[in-house]
Formats: structure tokens, sequence, C-alpha cells
């Protein structure tokens, strides 16, 4: 299978996904080697893993986290690709095309450089943040983290360094990191993208597959104005937030409606929607309400269950056929 952003998008980001491209054709062969003899190569050679993210602040689409891995041999070669940090700026316009596009093209160039990468959409971003347990920015960045870890040492990589740029405090995120992976040499720091080139690297991949999805965004909705950067305090995407509210469908799969600023929207100027079973209470509660449908009016009604029950559940027929 390969990358989903390769050479673009063709389906509407809805659901995170997570993408790995191709091991090495010599470990593959190694592996095959091994499971036939039925040994296992104690002096196998060791690798090294850096993590980055792309997308973190913005109110519109995906956060990326990225994972970039080769062997610790590949590092002098690594060191030459130009993968310095040196580009990474807010504005991913401000990063020409082809540098962008020459760095991504040395993990095809090199099969011993290898990706993997998980794209949170921003519906589940959003879905998450608004649970009535919430699950955080944070912790699905942390979930995203240790996810990439696992699942490259599930692919049979040997592991032996892994470098993260870091979430919140250095010190704490790397003390959890060496519990959770104690056979690991780990190494949180802030800005190491610029310090180490795995992690540079790993930038890359998260900055292009968050471009290139934002850029060729498939919109489900129609298109609307021009996004702009896709921060909240860019004029572009406020108006961008402006004109495709809906006060009954919200915002388009776009935006992360989580974020202060459409939430609140959604809160003050969406209409209200109840849904309580018709069961509850003395079978009196009402199925649906649209709280500022037709002058506040409602668009259901409290009391006797057909007396009481909204015109529109009269007329589709609808009524309670068991429990969920």
């Amino acid at each position: 299978m390969s990358d989903p952003i390769e050479p673009r998008p063709t389906r509407p980001l809805i659901d995170s996904y997570s993408y790995h491209s191709p091991l090495p054709d010599w470990l593959l062969q190694d592996r095959l080697d091994q499971d036939e003899k039925g040994i296992k190569d104690e002096n196998e050679e060791g690798w090294m893993l850096g993590i980055d993210e792309a997308g973190r602040g913005p109110v519109l689409g995906p956060m990326v986290y990225a994972a970039a891995y080769c062997p610790l041999s590949f590092k002098p070669t690594l060191e030459s690709l130009g993968f310095d940090g040196d580009w990474r700026i807010i504005d991913s316009k401000a990063l020409s095309h082809e540098t962008r596009d020459a760095l991504w093209d040395a993990f095809t160039a090199h099969p011993s450089l290898v990706y993997s990468s998980t794209t949170l959409s921003p519906q589940d971003i959003s879905s998450g943040m608004l649970r009535r347990s919430p699950f955080n920015l944070n912790r699905q960045a942390e979930e995203a983290t240790i996810g990439l870890i696992r699942e490259a040492l599930a692919r049979g990589v040997n592991l032996k360094e892994v470098y993260v740029d870091a979430l919140g405090p250095a010190a704490q995120w790397q003390s959890r990191l060496s519990q959770i992976f104690p056979t690991l040499s780990i190494v949180v720091e802030a800005k190491a993208d610029s310090t180490y080139k795995i992690v540079g690297a790993a930038s890359i991949v998260a900055k292009v597959t968050r471009d290139r999805w934002i850029e060729m965004w498939i919109h489900p909705e129609g298109k609307g104005e021009a996004l702009g950067s896709g921060y909240p305090s860019d004029p572009k995407t406020q108006n961008y937030l402006k004109s495709t509210f809906s006060p009954i469908f919200g915002y388009p799969s776009l935006v992360r409606f989580s974020w202060a600023g459409p939430k609140l929207r959604l809160e003050k100027d969406g209409v209200g929607c109840k849904w309580v079973d018709e069961g509850e209470m003395g079978g009196g509660q009402k199925r649906l309400d649209f709280s500022k449908v037709n002058g506040g009016k409602g668009a259901g009604v409290a009391g006797d269950k057909e007396k009481g029950r909204a015109k529109l559940w009269k007329d589709l027929g609808l009524k309670e056929v068991g429990e969920l």
C-alpha cells in the first residue's frame, strides 16, 4: 500500500490513520534467513529513530506525528542529506516546494531510511477533546508518539536509540518513555529537529504529510473561502471559519471544532439539539428538540407519547424500538 498522500490525497480525511513505508529488502531477507534457521542474530545492527510533529496549533487540518528510522551505520549518510532543521518555520509556504520535495525524496532514494506517520484527523482530534472524559491534545500526542515506537518494534526493527522533540517538560516525558521502553536509549529535547538529523527527517515527513492534506484537501461540503495558514490568528483563516459556519451542521470536516473560537461560535449561534429516550421519566419526555428552530419553539414538545410527539416523528412513523 502506498502512502495516502502520494502523489496526492484521493479521498476526504475523515478517520485518523497510520502509514509505514517499506522496510529495506536486505532487512526483510535477513529476517527470512533467521526464520529458516530458527535463530536470532544477536549481533544484528541497531537502529535509531526520531519523532516530530506538525500541525499542533492550527484550527484547520490534521495533526501529524512522524517517525524516521535507519540503521546506525547509515548515520554518516543521513548527516549529508540536509535534514538540518533550518527550514522549520511556521508558514509552510516559505519552504520552497523544491527543497521540501528534495528532502521528501530522500526516503525513496535511500531504502535504509524508513518512516512511519500517524495522521490525526480534525474530526477525531475534536471528538476526543470533547468527550465526557476529555482525551486532550497532549494525551493524543502522547499516544501517537508511543504508538510510533511500538509499531517500529513490532515491525522487527532492532531499535537502540530514540530521539523525540519535546512534548511539554522534556525530563518528565523522557522519564515516562524510558519506563515504557526500558531497553531503549531515549532522549527528549526541545528543538530536537535542529540537533538530531533523524528528528529533522521525521519533521519533514510530518510537515509534508500535513501540507499535502491541507493543500489538496478534498472538501465534501464544498470548498468555501481561501484557507489561509490554518492558524486562528490568520485573517484568511478567520474569514474561512465565518463563511463556512452553519447553525445546524456546524463546521466542515477540515475544522477542529473543539478549538476555542469554533467551540464558542457553536455554543453561541448553533442550533441546540437534545435527544432524549421517550421511555425516561414515565414516558413523557420529548425525543428530539431543536431548541432554536421556529423562533425557539423547538421541534419536539414534552407530553404524552402520541399527543406530545413532534409532527415530524408522527409523519415519519418513528418510534422507540429498543436500546443501544
